[in-house]
Formats: structure tokens, sequence, C-alpha cells
């Protein structure tokens, strides 16, 4: 098997590709024969040294896979050999062998690719539990997507346009057109413009229901004064930390300094009739079934054709660090992947 290895803290270049023998599934568990996996941001932040859940360097990391079942551990049924599947991997996704405890494998529907496959588990379970399981999004109503190119840009607009919501976005110039095309109703270039002024002025000085953050700092105290009453800031990543590819915590300093700390307390929450919430996919392994639940959903909403993963590109395992270069720089709408 092939793996890529986070070696140490440092620029993209710090990832290595090393060679290691077939893992054996475990009882409980299937291997798989990885097609694609994906690249997420909380990978990028882990190379960088700021990701606390990491584990101890060097490591594989990754959080999901597509591809086909072949070989199960005891207590799997053995028809099981042979189907295509995609999965959440906690940590070792990048890899073209992985094996993986049943509760974190999904059957691949007929007409999912591989590459669509290793797209959907993060940023669409991510985008459920924003959208849906906690940021209660209802029909007419309004959410701002900082990010709007990103993986989970691109899933929670598919998942609140089904809703019947209003989708305003965060994005630099060049990605708005696409962004338009895919169903985001207004478009903001955070490069350029206050996205706090201008959904003001787009909202007729209402402001928004919903609003998800990947940014943090500075970005959360607008977020949360743009919130209209009973509005909902959700908090799922913090990319101003990761102002520099070698790593270092100066970004996250700041970061944390522009922090709203005073107004995120119990009584200005309550005086204002607004939330704030956190969302970290990482720490939902708890909580398999109900994850499981949640796919069940998203598979009904691929059914009916209303989800759709936008790859932006597919690197080849020797190209992972041009894959977290192509990230950190922005550059991506939709998901980027690795392929074997």
């Amino acid at each position: 098997m092939r793996q890529i290895w986070i070696s140490k803290v440092g620029p993209p270049e710090v990832l290595v590709v090393e060679e290691a023998p077939d893992p054996q599934p475990a009882a409980g568990e299937m291997r798989i024969r990885v097609e694609a996996s994906g690249v997420n941001f909380a990978d990028v932040m882990g190379r960088l040294g700021l990701y606390p859940d990491l584990p101890r360097l060097p490591v594989v990391p990754g959080y999901e896979v597509a591809g086909r079942v072949d070989a199960v551990g005891s207590g799997i049924d053995a028809s099981w050999v042979g189907r295509d599947v995609f999965a959440s991997t906690r940590f070792g996704g990048y890899a073209d062998v992985v094996c993986v405890p049943q509760a974190q494998v999904f059957p691949r529907p007929s007409d999912m690719s591989a590459a669509q496959g290793a797209a959907i588990p993060v940023n669409y379970l991510t985008a459920w539990q924003l959208v849906v399981a906690m940021g209660g999004l209802k029909a007419g109503e309004t959410v701002l997507i900082h990010s709007a190119g990103g993986g989970v840009g691109i899933a929670a607009t598919q998942i609140a346009k089904h809703i019947g919501a209003k989708v305003i976005g965060t994005a630099s110039a060049g990605k708005h057109e696409e962004l338009r095309s895919r169903g985001v109703d207004h478009l903001i270039d955070y490069r350029t413009e206050d996205f706090e002024e201008r959904a003001r002025q787009m909202t007729g000085g209402r402001g928004v229901e919903l609003i998800l953050d990947a940014v943090g700092g500075a970005s959360l105290k607008k977020g949360y004064r743009l919130l209209a009453p009973t509005g909902r800031l959700g908090t799922f990543g913090a990319s101003a930390a990761a102002t520099n590819k070698a790593g270092g915590y100066l970004g996250m300093v700041s970061m944390l300094a522009n922090t709203p700390w005073v107004q995120f307390n119990p009584l200005s929450l309550m005086n204002a009739n607004k939330g704030v919430f956190g969302v970290n996919f990482g720490h939902m392994w708890g909580e398999l079934d109900r994850m499981r639940l949640w796919m069940d959903q998203l598979m009904s909403l691929w059914e009916k054709g209303a989800i759709r993963p936008k790859i932006a590109r597919a690197f080849r395992f020797d190209e992972a660090a041009a894959a977290h270069h192509f990230i950190q720089d922005r550059k991506n709408i939709g998901k980027a992947l690795l392929a074997p």
C-alpha cells in the first residue's frame, strides 16, 4: 500500500509518500481499495501544527475515502466484498488501502462515482449539521455562507436551496459566475467588500437568520452583529489562523485576539435573541448512529438530484503538496481529491 504522511510541521512539501504492507481488517472492519481520498482544510491545519486532534507526528491524515471492498474481518457479511462504497476515516485516509469499521462505511449508489463518494462524508455531514441539525434553517430564511466556493459551502448551498432558503455567499470575484450557476442568490467579494455592510443592504437592513463561518476571529464579530433576531451563527473552522504555509502560531494568536469572547456569553445572547454554536466533524465519532441517520437523509436528497458535489481537481499521490497549495491558496471551487 501507499500512504501520504505529514512528516513534520511545515509547508506542503513536508508531505511524503511511503509504502507499507497492506493492512488486514480486524473484527468488524472492511478493507477498501481506495480510488479517491478527500482533502480538507483540517488536513492543512494539521500540517501547520494548528489542529489539536491530530495524532502525534508523523501521521497519515485524511477523513474520507471511496473505493471497493476487497476483504472483510470477522463478523462482517462476506457479500460486502466487491461492493463500491464510500467511508469516513478517523485519520489514515491518505492511502490507497484502508481498513474501516463497518459503522463508518456506506454503500455507493450506482450513479455515484468514486470521486463523488470521496467528496461526500466531511463536507455534506458538516453542512447538514450546520444547516439542518443545529442551524434549523427554514424556507424563506436567509443564510450567509462564508467560503461559498469550498466543499462545505457548495454542500450547504445545495441543502439550503432544497429547503427553500435564500443564500448569500462570500467568495473571491473570480468564483462568482460559477457559484451563481450553482444556486447562490447573492455574492460578496470578501477581498474588496465588507460582508456585513453588503449583506445588510441585500436584506433591507434586517440581517440574516443563519451564518456559516469557517474563518473565525474578526469575521465572527461582524457576523454576530449581522444576525437578525432569532439568528444563529455557526462556526466550523478557523482559516484566519492559517496565515503562514510553513506553520507557526502568529495567525492563531491574532485570530483568538479578535474573537468576540465578551459577546458570546449567556446574558448577551439572551438579551439579543441570538445563538452561537460550533461544529467539528472530527468530534462526532461517538455519534455514529446519528451520523448514519444524517447520511440516510443526504442519500435521499441524492436520489432526488438535490445534492451533487463539485470536484475541483484530483491530484495524484505524488502531487499531494500541490493539493495542499491549491486548498490554502483558495483556488478551488468545490472539492480537492487525491487519486492513487
